[in-house]
């Protein structure tokens, strides 16, 4: 029998697609499932990214190309985070692009944690965070995200977790799964405590075009000192309803993106140049209608969902003010976060996420992707619901 690594039992998984797996399960029996686990939105690639992708294969971009990304897209990357966070910092040399927005987290940290160090991260949080520390051999340190705090963190908790052998910290904002932002104070501080204490800063921004209402987006990057600590995640799954492209991007101080490259050229060689051509059509002018159209969708479904889960007996949800999740509070139905997920899937007919799928912070709470259509959300809600009701 072939022998198995040993780092390999210290790799976890992304829950939504066992959860999605199990549903899938239910529909091939027959069972309607109404699909609320995913972090994928609904909405087709606009279609002038998809005409450019076209047309780049036609023009002939289907050869290798440098591990970074085509030198044009990796300038269109720049330009565009340049516009978006209200600042002239990056250019093409900060920039690399990859086969979605993953390897940017695995090979970033891949290139600066040793074992041993020490790595601060949001929890309840994305799974994967947790799951790449512990591959590499670093020590996980989960930093607790409140309710009560619209699901930020105090900065003294932060503080606390410190220590001699803190190499890194991970940030999320807006944040998975609870939808929660940091605010410019935060930032400020966050910034602050990691020129202090000489941290490398991973600030996953994957939904930063994805806020409501007055919230605007802040990158960690505007702050003094932070352009040459911190390490960018960002992609075009989420904005642009673009996740089967796999595309993603990252930012780094320039001495890191080398890096990050030559791990690329270790791994996938590159990302497929054709997809990055449509990359850069994305990033025009030109998906902006579109890109509102998909925004003013997700407010009223995120205003559609929090309404019906307030009225759920033992639920309260706290309205998120960025991405496309809800994070409801269900310890007053007496269930744990894991029986209340595979009772909404069996018994109601609705995939979520158990609050655990993201870190033991999560207990107590479920997640619901508003990332469907308004009829579907109404239906779930109603369904879970009646489930509960009939529960007792």
């Amino acid at each position: 029998m072939m022998q198995i690594a040993d780092r390999m039992s210290r790799l976890g998984t992304e829950t939504a697609f066992e959860v999605l797996l199990k549903a899938r399960a239910l529909e091939a029996q027959g069972k309607h499932i109404v699909h609320l686990e995913i972090g994928e939105p609904d909405f087709d690639t606009p279609q002038n990214i998809i005409e450019a992708a076209k047309k780049a294969l036609d023009d002939g971009f289907t050869h290798y190309g440098p591990s970074a990304g085509l030198p044009q897209a990796r300038e269109a990357v720049a330009n565009y985070v340049n516009a978006t966070r209200g600042y002239q910092m990056w250019d093409a040399d900060n920039v690399v692009i990859t086969p979605g927005a993953k390897p940017i987290m695995f090979f970033g940290m891949m290139a600066v944690l040793n074992e041993g160090d020490e790595v601060i991260y949001p929890n309840p949080g994305f799974p994967i965070y947790e799951s790449v520390i512990n591959f590499l051999g670093a020590k996980p340190v989960p930093l607790q995200l409140k309710e009560e705090k619209e699901f930020r963190f105090d900065i003294a908790d932060l503080e606390a977790l410190i220590t001699p052998r803190t190499k890194m910290l991970i940030i999320n904002t807006p944040q998975n799964p609870t939808g929660g932002i940091l605010t410019r104070e935060d930032l400020q501080q966050i910034a602050e405590l990691s020129v202090k204490h000489n941290l490398i800063v991973l600030s996953d921004e994957i939904y930063s075009q994805v806020v409501y209402g007055d919230f605007q987006h802040t990158s960690i990057t505007e702050f003094d000192g932070m352009a040459e600590r911190t390490m960018i995640l960002d992609g075009f799954s989420k904005t642009f309803a673009m996740t089967g492209w796999r595309l993603g991007y990252g930012l780094f101080p320039k001495d890191i993106a080398k890096l990050v490259a030559k791990l690329q050229t270790n791994c996938t060689s590159c990302t497929s140049s054709f997809s990055q051509i449509a990359g850069i059509e994305a990033l025009s002018d030109r998906t902006l209608p579109a890109v509102n159209i998909f925004l003013k969708e997700f407010e009223k479904r995120r205003d559609l969902i929090v309404e019906h889960l307030n009225t759920i007996p033992g639920f309260r949800c706290h309205k998120p003010h960025g991405a496309f999740y809800v994070f409801p509070n269900i310890a007053d139905t007496g269930m744990t976060s894991q029986e209340m997920e595979t009772f909404l899937l069996n018994e109601a007919g609705v995939a979520c996420l158990s609050g655990t799928a993201f870190g033991a912070h999560g207990e107590g709470f479920i997640r619901f992707s508003y990332a469907n259509s308004l009829e579907n959300i109404e239906e779930a809600m109603h369904r879970v619901k009646a489930a509960l009701e009939r529960r007792g």
